[in-house]
């Protein structure tokens, strides 16, 4: 007798020996394949966790504001002011003419660009080497370039003077550039995302179609890399723009300063430091990275999203 469309098959009748009234239990496979669709919302105590987070990150920006805006007597009294002032206007006014904060920012900019720039290129070459390239000596090298990390960098910092002494480039923008063309973390960095996320039967196959190796980096090797790229980018230009320990070495606050080196001659006078004019340079050199945050935060956080998903 043919089967009719109200008899359930037996591959879905429930098995005899079940107890009645009991569910037959799911694998967690199968629970998680099942909840892997469905959208979670968020709790009240998760904002109220957010919230506080995003007060007491934004506190000490604030109060860089509160006290540029006052008087350097009052921002060292106690208890500290928490409400604005009213000499935000004279303090940023003051603090821009005391050193050439116009030529500092323009120098860091250019700096901070250059450093940005050639370490993401050049990390992402040695990277692809490293993960894909079989070569002789491959894990010596990668070995060699993570242990230079581990030397404290004030340990080269006479033999890099002397150099920068006798190339003539004291107070020069490009004795600053020049020493941070590559770093060891941006290898590394790029190294690990390239073996993960770079599938070597693509560089095969774009070999075999008679792609040469400069044609495999640029339309294969950047396109795969580029959301681990806008992140070693963004860090490293935030490295150097906030660099101190060698621009402070190589360039003078007088003749081709960076911020950095422009800020260390701020608020000085009459054997006293003014806190307020100091802080308040240093809210003219943050306000830069908050600008290239607010601008291009969306292309960054959409960059490092779209590698974040397997398909």
């Amino acid at each position: 007798m043919a089967r009719t469309l109200d008899t359930p098959s037996p591959a879905l009748r429930a098995p005899d020996n079940a107890a009645p009234g009991r569910r037959s239990r799911r694998s967690p496979g199968r629970r998680l394949r099942q909840s892997a669709g469905r959208q979670h919302h968020a709790g009240p105590l998760t904002y109220v966790l957010l919230v506080v987070a995003a007060v007491v990150s934004l506190f000490p920006l604030y109060w860089n504001v509160v006290a540029a805006s006052h008087t350097g007597e009052r921002v060292v009294e106690a208890p500290a002011p928490l409400l604005p002032g009213s000499r935000l206007l004279d303090n940023l006014t003051f603090a821009w003419n005391q050193v050439d904060m116009g030529a500092a920012l323009v120098n860091t900019t250019i700096v901070a660009s250059l450093v940005a720039v050639s370490t993401v290129l050049f990390s992402t070459l040695a990277g692809f080497a490293f993960a894909k390239l079989p070569f002789r000596g491959r894990g010596l090298l990668l070995s060699l370039v993570v242990a230079t990390m581990t030397i404290p960098p004030q340990l080269s910092v006479i033999p890099l003077y002397q150099i920068v002494t006798d190339l003539g480039w004291v107070d020069q923008l490009q004795s600053v550039v020049l020493p941070s063309l590559v770093a060891a973390f941006g290898v590394f960095f790029m190294r690990q995302f390239l073996v993960e996320a770079l599938p070597v039967e693509l560089v095969e196959a774009a070999r075999m179609d008679g792609a040469h190796s400069l044609r495999i980096i640029w339309h294969v090797v950047f396109p795969v890399a580029r959301p681990a790229m806008a992140v070693l980018g963004m860090l490293v230009f935030v490295q150097a723009w906030n660099d101190f320990f060698w621009p402070f070495i190589a360039l003078t606050p007088d003749g081709n300063p960076t911020l950095q080196v422009a800020l260390a001659g701020l608020g000085a006078g009459n054997h006293t430091v003014d806190q307020a004019v100091v802080l308040t340079g240093a809210l003219l050199s943050t306000v830069p990275l908050l600008l290239v945050f607010a601008f291009l935060g969306k292309h960054i956080v959409g960059g490092i999203t779209a590698g974040a998903v397997k398909s």
